[in-house]
């Protein structure tokens, strides 16, 4: 998924990133696409407006891959996923059953009552 967002990387620009600038120096090519999934350190963000008026050195060739050009909208997925998240927290507050309970180690935390990969579920303190 997108992270939440992103904004353009050009200076002084505060819009969201709809676009990814990459440049594959060997063939002298800028290759402008649609938002990459997850932020890399040598591409750029860019928002509708910069990515219409990009631009490359001469000699350098641009290739535009085909994208939409308004700001990714949460997909059917992504609310189906986000309500399976609901659902399990909701689940995960009653009283964990005995089979799945995480056996006392030594050195532990008291307040630990189960383990799930890596998340705890914590003892509420006495009031």
């Amino acid at each position: 998924m997108v992270s939440s967002v992103r904004r353009c990387s050009r200076t002084a620009c505060g819009r969201p990133a709809v676009a990814t600038l990459t440049y594959v120096y060997a063939d002298s090519t800028a290759v402008l696409g649609p938002l990459a999934t997850y932020a890399e350190p040598h591409c750029y963000d860019l928002c509708a407006h910069h990515s219409e008026r990009l631009t490359a050195p001469r000699g350098w060739e641009v290739v535009r891959l085909a994208m939409s050009t308004s700001p990714p909208r949460p997909s059917g997925d992504d609310l189906e996923a986000l309500a399976d998240a609901v659902r399990e927290a909701a689940r995960g507050s009653r009283e964990v059953p005995e089979a799945r309970r995480a056996p006392p180690r030594a050195g532990a935390d008291p307040m630990e009552v189960a383990r799930r990969g890596h998340l705890r579920i914590l003892r509420s303190p006495d009031p």
